[in-house]
């Protein structure tokens, strides 16, 4: 009944490109909106007030479940993005892509990940 061919070798790649898909679709929503808010409206106070994003509200807003889970997603999600392009963009450049240029790009936004994680949790609930 066998055909004589193996099953197709299973793959960690739909991972990364899931978790790159989904920090693309997050930045190309609100990347934009992110930037503006914060880098232009609130500082400038155009469209929205000064004290917007002063640190009892940042503060607030970041120890409060709900918005802690949010910065995580952004962060985790942009950074995974990141890596993921830049890992492409090197093999579009020609270089050869191995398994340490890989470990550097997966494992910083792996650590990045890590390290918004603990300090959304060391600033409490």
């Amino acid at each position: 009944m066998s055909s004589g061919t193996s099953p197709p070798a299973r793959s960690h790649a739909p991972i990364f490109w899931l978790l790159f898909g989904a920090g693309g679709m997050l930045s190309a929503l609100f990347g934009p909106a992110l930037v503006f808010i914060t880098g232009i409206a609130a500082p400038l106070g155009i469209v929205i007030p000064h004290d917007l994003l002063s640190y009892p509200r940042v503060l607030a807003l970041s120890q409060h479940w709900a918005g802690k889970s949010l910065l995580f997603v952004i962060v985790a999600l942009f950074a995974w993005h990141a890596a993921h392009r830049l890992l492409h963009s090197l093999h579009d450049l020609g270089l050869r892509i191995g398994p340490a240029t890989r470990l550097l790009c997966y494992g910083s936004a792996s650590l990045l990940t890590l390290v918004s994680a603990a300090g959304l949790l060391a600033l409490g609930f």
